[in-house]
């Protein structure tokens, strides 16, 4: 693909454990049989939207618009950057860090997703750290949020275990019920306390104009 033109194509996080790409067409391809295998028990939905119980070949020709849909409404003031999770050359999940008017904000949000042959083995909190250094050390930003259903304890528990203050809760639906996510939020003051030197950032600058970011990146 024409990386001059969308350079966003060469982001990469890597960490000592596993690398962050910029989702492609080949990637989103990845991701959709990973998905496709199995995120979560079908007794519950992690997501508020469900986009998991849609049958095929819906679910594979949605999820196709829905990385496509991120890819071309990327705005300078409105963003998600959708990367792939890959572990020893295998596509294993997908985090996502996603910003509204970011110059002015500087906040930063994530939320992501294993395949769940992969979950219950550390990548979770692996793959979240590295999406905070893309959002903290790469762009400067000066908070992230994150939020999870009350009962999705595997985000929570990476959540705690990175500190993040809870902030609250709002109400959303779930499988078409009322149930309640609740919010988290780390500051960069925090930040500076956990953060790592063993994680790399390669193919980003190119792609700040694109992100609404003028400053260089911040420590």
């Amino acid at each position: 693909m024409g990386t001059s033109y969308w350079p966003l194509f060469d982001l990469r996080v890597e960490t000592p454990r596993l690398t962050l790409r910029y989702v492609d067409d080949e990637l989103a391809v990845e991701l959709i049989e990973l998905a496709g295998r199995g995120i979560h028990d079908p007794a519950t939905m992690p997501f508020s939207i469900p986009w998991t119980d849609l049958p095929s070949p819906r679910f594979e020709r949605e999820s196709l618009q829905f990385y496509w849909s991120r890819r071309a409404g990327l705005r300078p003031d409105d963003w998600s950057l959708q990367m792939a999770v890959i572990v020893g050359g295998v596509t294993v999940g997908l985090t996502d860090l996603l910003a509204t008017d970011f110059p002015r904000l500087r906040g930063v949000a994530t939320g992501s997703w294993l395949g769940r042959e992969f979950q219950g083995h550390g990548i979770g909190k692996e793959m979240r750290i590295a999406t905070l250094t893309l959002g903290f050390n790469g762009l400067g930003a000066d908070y992230a949020t994150t939020g999870a259903f009350h009962d999705n304890e595997a985000s929570k528990g990476v959540t705690r275990s990175l500190g993040y203050e809870p902030t609250g809760w709002h109400d959303t639906l779930r499988r078409d019920e009322r149930d309640r996510i609740l919010e988290y939020r780390m500051s960069r003051e925090h930040w500076l306390t956990i953060r790592r030197d063993d994680i790399t950032i390669d193919g980003l600058e190119p792609c700040l104009d694109l992100l609404g970011v003028s400053t260089p990146e911040r420590h």
